[in-house]
């Protein structure tokens, strides 16, 4: 069963934009601070030194808004195996309704740190995500 991981996060007044919700770009970035924290908590400390992740595709739905204040609960989690260099990584933001504001799918590649080269993603390093 692949594993999960779960945040909350509040709004604060730097996160809003000019319709008094989360900025898009901010969505985004917390997209990347969650999968980060996910791959820090459960990856084998080795592979957090010796690879880095980047994106290289974000589809992102938004459903709802957030104010200034509200709590969102973050939930990122891997459906199913890598591609080659690359997997999909599922985020999604519910607010203090239930209802989910934000749902996202993320293409990450993994890098070797050494090399600064793209590589397939190691068995071993998968197997703490799927």
């Amino acid at each position: 069963m692949a594993s999960s991981f779960t945040k909350e996060i509040t709004a604060l007044p730097e996160h809003i934009d000019e319709l008094g919700h989360v900025n898009n770009a901010v969505w985004v970035q917390w997209m990347e601070q969650v999968s980060v924290e996910h791959w820090r908590r459960d990856a084998d400390p080795a592979h957090v030194e010796a690879y880095i992740w980047v994106v290289t595709r974000h589809e992102v739905d938004y459903r709802g808004n957030v104010t200034e204040g509200e709590t969102v609960t973050a939930r990122t989690w891997i459906p199913q195996g890598p591609r080659g260099a690359r997997f999909d990584r599922f985020i999604e933001f519910t607010g203090p309704d239930g209802k989910v504001k934000v749902a996202a799918k993320s293409t990450w590649a993994i890098i070797d740190k050494a090399s600064g080269r793209i590589l397939r993603v190691p068995a071993d390093v998968a197997a703490n995500f799927v």
